[in-house]
Parts: C-alpha cells; sequence; structure tokens
C-alpha cells in the first residue's frame, strides 16, 4: 500500500479526542460491561447447572479446567490488547487505510499464534493437570472437558480481536454484541446439553465450543461488514507489521498469563485441602467476573480512549481519562462488594456448596472482595503503559504481583489459616502492585509532553 494511501486521512473524527471524557467511560464500559458479564454468566450457568448434582469432583474438574482455559484465554486476550494499542491510535491520527490494514494484520496473527497455542496445550493437558494436583475423577473429567474446548481457542481469540477493533472505532454497542449473543446462545445450549440431555460435563464443554464459533461470526460482522475496518492482508506488509505487532502483544500475552499462572498455584495450593476446597475456588472463579464485570469493562475500554487521544496528541486529556477511570472503578468495586457481601450466604445456597466450598465463598464476598479495587487498579494502569507504548512495565508489574504478591502470602496464608489463608493471602498480595503501577501510569503520562506518536 503506498504511502500516500497511508497517510489519507478520513473525513470521520476520532470520536474519543473531543467530548466528555467521563461520559466516553461510561458509555464504553457500560455496553463493554453488559457483554463481558453476559458471557461470563455463561461460565456461571455451566458451573451452576452442574452444580446441582452435588459432586464436587465435577465442579472441581471445571475448577483444574478453567485455570488451563483461563492461561489460554489471557493470550487471546493479550493478541487482542495489540489490536487496540495500533488501530485505536491510527484512528485518532486519522490514519483510517492504515488502521485497515493493522487491523487485518492483527487477525492474522492472532489466528496463527492462538492456533499453534491450541496445539501445544492440547498435548499437554495431562501435564498440565498433574501439575495442578489434579487426581481421580476430577482429572478424568477435566481431562475429556478440556479436550473439547481447547481446539476452539482460535475461534474465541479471533472474537476478542474483532471485539478489540470495534471498541477501537468507538462502536461499544457492536463490540459488546460479540460477547453478549456469544454468552446467549452459551446459557440456551446449556439448558439444552446438560439440563434436558443430561450430557454432564462434556454438554457444558460442547456449549462453550458452539458459543465461540458464534463470537467469531459477530465479530467477524461488525468488524467488516458494517465498519469495513479491515483490508486483504498481502505477506509483504504483514512482514512489515508484524513487529510492530510483537512488540506489544508479546508483552502484553506475557502480562495477562501472569494471573492465570498466579491462580494456577493458588489452585494448587487449594488442592492439598481437598476437592472441597478446589469447588469453592472454582465458584468464586466464576463469581468474580460476574460481580466485577464493569471493572474487567473499563480496563478494556480504557485503551481505546487513550489511544485515540494519544494518537491526537493531548495528554491531559489522557491524565483525566485515567483519573476518572480510577475513581469509577473504585465506585464500582464498593458497590460489587456491598452486593457480595450481602449475598454471601444467598450465593452459597443456589451452588448448593457445604463445607470448605461453603466456607471459602462466604469468606471471600464478606471480606475479601473489596481488596479487588488493586487488582482494577493494576488492570487500568496497564491499558496506559500498552497504548505508550510501555508493555513490558505491565508485565513486569503483572508477574511481580502473580509471584512476589501470591507465592509467599498464600503460603503464609495456608499455614495460619488453612484454605481461607489461601484465599486472604492471595489478594492481600496484590495491593501494593496495583498502587506502584497507578503511580508510574501518571509518571509516563507526565512526560509525554508536545511527544508526536511516531509510526514506525
Amino acid at each position: 500500500m503506498s504511502d500516500a494511501i497511508t497517510s489519507r486521512r478520513d473525513v470521520q473524527a476520532p470520536k474519543f479526542v473531543t467530548g466528555s471524557v467521563l461520559r466516553h467511560i461510561l458509555v464504553m464500559t457500560g455496553a463493554g460491561a453488559v457483554g463481558l458479564m453476559a458471557i461470563f454468566a455463561g461460565d456461571l450457568a455451566n458451573i451452576y447447572f452442574l452444580s446441582l448434582s452435588g459432586d464436587d469432583a465435577v465442579v472441581a474438574a471445571v475448577g483444574y479446567a478453567s485455570s488451563i482455559l483461563f492461561f489460554s484465554t489471557s493470550i487471546g486476550i493479550g493478541l487482542s490488547i495489540a489490536a487496540t494499542a495500533l488501530v485505536a491510535p491510527a484512528l485518532g491520527a486519522g490514519l483510517r487505510a492504515r488502521a485497515r490494514r493493522l487491523s487485518a494484520h492483527a487477525h492474522v496473527l492472532t489466528f496463527l499464534v492462538s492456533a499453534a497455542l491450541s496445539i501445544i496445550v492440547w498435548f499437554g493437558i495431562e501435564w498440565f493437570l498433574n501439575k495442578l494436583g489434579a487426581t481421580g475423577q476430577a482429572h478424568s473429567l477435566a481431562t475429556g472437558y478440556l479436550m473439547i474446548l481447547l481446539p476452539t481457542l482460535p475461534m474465541l481469540a479471533l472474537g476478542m480481536t474483532s471485539s478489540a477493533v470495534l471498541r477501537s472505532v468507538g462502536d461499544a454497542r457492536r463490540a459488546m454484541h460479540v460477547t453478549l449473543y456469544g454468552a446467549l446462545v452459551n446459557i440456551a445450549l446449556d439448558l439444552l446439553f446438560i439440563v434436558w440431555l443430561g450430557w454432564g460435563i462434556t454438554g457444558a464443554a460442547v456449549a462453550s465450543a458452539l458459543a465461540r464459533i458464534v463470537v467469531m461470526g459477530i465479530g467477524f460482522y461488525g468488524v467488516i461488514g458494517v465498519h469495513n475496518l479491515m483490508s486483504r492482508p498481502k505477506m509483504a506488509t504483514l512482514a512489515t507489521d508484524a513487529p510492530d505487532f510483537a512488540r506489544i502483544a508479546i508483552p502484553a500475552v506475557l502480562t495477562n498469563v501472569a494471573t492465570p499462572a498466579g491462580n494456577a498455584y493458588v489452585t494448587a495450593a487449594l488442592a492439598v485441602f481437598g476437592d472441597g476446597a478446589v469447588a469453592g475456588w472454582a465458584i468464586i472463579g466464576r463469581i468474580i467476573p460476574v460481580a466485577f464485570g464493569a471493572i474487567y469493562a473499563l480496563s478494556g475500554s480504557v485503551g481505546p480512549i487513550l489511544g485515540q487521544n494519544y494518537g491526537a496528541r493531548q495528554p491531559e486529556r489522557m491524565r483525566q481519562v485515567l483519573t476518572l477511570s480510577l475513581v469509577v472503578m473504585a465506585i464500582f468495586t464498593a458497590l460489587a462488594w456491598a452486593v457480595l457481601a450481602l449475598f454471601a450466604e444467598t450465593l452459597a445456597n443456589a451452588f448448593k456448596a457445604t463445607g470448605d466450598a461453603r466456607a471459602l465463598i462466604v469468606y471471600f464476598c464478606g471480606w475479601l472482595s473489596p481488596l479487588f479495587v488493586f487488582l482494577g487498579a493494576l488492570f487500568i494502569a496497564n491499558a496506559v503503559f500498552n497504548t505508550l507504548g510501555r508493555a513490558h512495565v505491565s508485565t513486569a508489574l503483572n508477574w511481580g504481583r502473580a509471584t512476589l504478591g501470591t507465592v509467599p502470602f498464600v503460603m503464609v496464608g495456608a499455614s495460619l489459616a488453612g484454605a481461607e489463608g489461601v484465599l486472604a493471602g492471595n489478594m492481600i498480595g496484590g495491593v501494593v502492585f496495583g498502587v506502584v503501577a497507578v503511580a508510574i501510569g501518571y509518571q509516563l503520562i507526565g512526560r509525554i509532553g508536545s511527544q508526536q506518536y511516531r509510526w514506525g
């Protein structure tokens, strides 16, 4: 593609470089929260329907499998972050032709990486489950679950990338539809396969696999059919754009796998206390994204808003985005804590949780959930680092949180208070990293000044 075409400016003004910053944040977050909470609700429905059997081994199997799926899904999220970090600034600078090219190549590279990953993990299922401490029936059930779902990782990753491109252009509604419709399909198929046909955990896996196909299809429709934001990939320009993509994607992927790595350690630490403890952790792992879905959506919405303003060279507006995002996140956390604390017993009853599983759910909802504010701060700061080309900072902080902020705290907690101590240590260890991440985020924005974004 010629330089003349690449530099051609689109007549449509970038959406986020003018107008109320708070309104942009709330609109994008609101739409994103609906979509994310819908798909998390689909995951929650999976484990809810399975929990009705009263078999801790089934729920524990989903818990073990989820640790591995969380790892692979986080890689897909990291790849989609790279798409946002490239496409949003291009749109902010008015370079739509370049944005179309970057979108196309981001999708191609996402498919190649996620396909290779799904093959590697699929052949390593036994090894991963053994490392997590899965045994007996839980191990066998988790194996079957993963063998069905892992091959659909490329479809999910492509859907995530399409959603990221839609957010980059400011189409919050269609970005929401990508996950919303996928979740609705997932829940409907859960009812069919698990409840009506009695397929159990196999039905849950098949439902999720089919839902991922829907996610990919809707994402492609929005990007290609509605916004025409994907040109035809070309090998020559793909090779040119790949290093820029990799520069952001590699540290973003490393950043995103830090959380599942930390969670995998927590799962292994809880496995010592039996299937009941792992089952409780699996249920909590489904409650968290639903309860704090607005915060996950907020962290995903900040990137496009920051990116367009970075491309438009407006650092003061970027600072305002960061400040307001943190305020909104704190309010969301407080509201989520109030609801979880109030309905902790109700949630435990709904999942028919008993013993250790019940104790962990009630303890987390009442006492540990407010500490999520520090994880939220880290997530928002990550968007700043990725937008400013400092993704390696995200990597360092997130792995610091997953290791230094997890392992010693979990070990001490386990020795002092058993399974509840494991959860407490995991949450307390994130406090320092959330605070440090925000401080660095403000510092990096302050350094921009009148610096122009340079396309490499």
